[in-house]
């Protein structure tokens, strides 16, 4: 799972608090890089749709990169290639998201999360 698809992912178990499934705690984490191909324009139009502040949280969280806590006016070259690598190139390969609401765990193996829940948890 790449640190993207976390930037969008929130518990949906029955009798959740909705104000706090959202972002989902990452543990126990493996990760790996990937390739992928740099694209200035995507990056562009990625970075508005990002909840900046989680992205920056788990990215320090992780090890991965330290992003600025205040999205930059400026988008030079060199912070969009942050951005890319750790959005795109940073792969979660093994973990459990944990709901800070519920405490439900969702595992991650071999970079697939999975959301699914139990019929007495919908």
């Amino acid at each position: 799972m790449r640190l993207i698809t976390h930037n969008m992912l929130q518990c949906h178990a029955k009798g959740c608090d909705p104000s706090q499934s959202y972002p989902l705690e990452l543990k126990e984490v493996q990760l790996e890089s990937l390739d992928a191909e740099y694209s200035e324009d995507f990056i562009r139009r990625l970075i508005p749709k990002l909840d900046w502040n989680v992205l920056v949280h788990t990215a320090f969280a992780l090890g991965v990169a330290e992003l600025p806590k205040e999205l930059p006016d400026v988008q030079d070259e060199a912070f969009l290639r942050k951005v890319h690598q750790v959005a795109l190139e940073t792969r979660v390969k093994e973990a459990q998201m944990v709901c800070n609401g519920c405490g439900h765990v969702y595992p991650i193996k071999d970079g697939v999360p999975n959301m699914l829940l139990q019929d007495n948890e919908v």
